[in-house]
């Protein structure tokens, strides 16, 4: 009779542990990918941070060359404007000497015939010097107008980078900010967590803050005695007292990773190995904190990680104690952050 009902009992905890399985693991699925998409995104970010620190350095360089150019250029009309001032009065002087030779033409038309040709030469000389001053004066002012047009054409495009550069900065700082809250709250989140816990730090808990994120680590001796999952006395208390904060605290995110040592898994039943156990494990503290608060469900997600994310590699008795725990990760939300890159 006791053998009959104690598979009885074996059968039933196999059909709730079937149940509650299918769950977890396509809710670890969709929150992985959360994660996964969270961290590229905010590697783009980064990426993109460096792209435009990048870009504004260069059109700093840019900015100083034509800054350069432009006071050359300046430099260039003055030196032009003075050499049009001095053709001016060369043209004046030329002038007055074409009168001249007018005149004295008139005077030597009753001179020699060669004396008139002569003045005739030098007067179609100061012509064609005349006529070439003119055109060199014209292509000088042409050229100026030209360079004057340039340069505003490239202080026009100037105005316009500096103008994306500031809005493209404006977002960044936005971004910043954003980030800057999320960790100012995160903060003040793990201090609130400390504190309601303080009482169990000495029994293998500890509250560490890590990439934005508050990592809650509960060590398998005050939780679960070796090979099972279900949560023992004083773990129960201290899961509820952090069940508390994180009732208040809406805007955090909650993952329950279970982990287990490296040596294999020796019970029997549906449990076959360590990935079983640790997602079983997490799955027990899920239920703890939904059944002693008013946490919404959808803000919380349970994982196993099996032995393959130890935090101490060696095989002592001391190494495997540590590795076998339970984190509780609380992440903010990053609804904001993810609207502001959308847009």
């Amino acid at each position: 009779m006791r053998y009959n009902n104690l598979i009885k009992i074996v059968l039933g905890v196999t059909v709730v542990s079937m149940i509650f399985a299918c769950v977890p693991a396509r809710q670890f699925e969709e929150v992985k990918e959360a994660k996964e998409t969270c961290e590229t995104e905010r590697n783009t970010l980064k990426k993109d941070n460096e792209t435009l620190s990048t870009a504004n350095n260069e059109l700093q360089a840019k900015l100083d060359k034509m800054m350069l150019d432009k006071n050359s250029l300046l430099t260039d009309t003055t030196i032009k404007g003075n050499a049009y001032r001095t053709l001016t009065v060369q043209y004046d002087k030329i002038n007055d000497l074409y009168q001249q030779l007018i005149e004295n033409q008139e005077k030597l038309r009753a001179g020699a015939d060669a004396d008139a040709q002569k003045a005739m030469v030098m007067l179609q000389q100061t012509r064609e010097e005349l006529q070439r001053k003119e055109d060199e004066l014209r292509s000088l002012e042409a050229r100026l107008n030209q360079e004057r047009a340039n340069l505003d054409a490239m202080k026009i495009q100037l105005e316009l980078k500096e103008k994306e550069i500031l809005d493209k900065n404006a977002k960044v700082s936005e971004l910043q900010a954003i980030l800057d809250s999320k960790d100012s709250v995160m903060n003040a989140l793990r201090q609130k967590v400390a504190d309601a816990l303080v009482n169990f730090e000495g029994d293998g808990l500890t509250v560490t803050m890590k990439d934005g994120k508050v990592y809650v680590s509960l060590e398998e001796q005050l939780l679960f005695k070796s090979g099972k999952w279900d949560v023992d006395p004083k773990g129960v208390q201290a899961l509820n007292r952090l069940a508390d904060v994180l009732e208040n605290n809406s805007d955090i995110n909650i993952m329950i990773e279970g982990h287990t040592d490296e040596l294999a898994y020796g019970g029997s039943g549906n449990i076959q190995d360590n990935w079983d156990l640790s997602v079983k494990r997490a799955t027990s503290i899920v239920k703890i904190l939904l059944g002693n608060s008013d946490i919404d469900p959808v803000r919380l997600t349970a994982s196993g990680r099996s032995s393959y994310l130890p935090i101490d590699p060696g095989k002592t008795v001391q190494a495997r104690a540590k590795n076998r725990r339970t984190e509780i990760i609380l992440t903010p939300k990053l609804d904001v952050l993810y609207e502001i890159m959308n847009n």
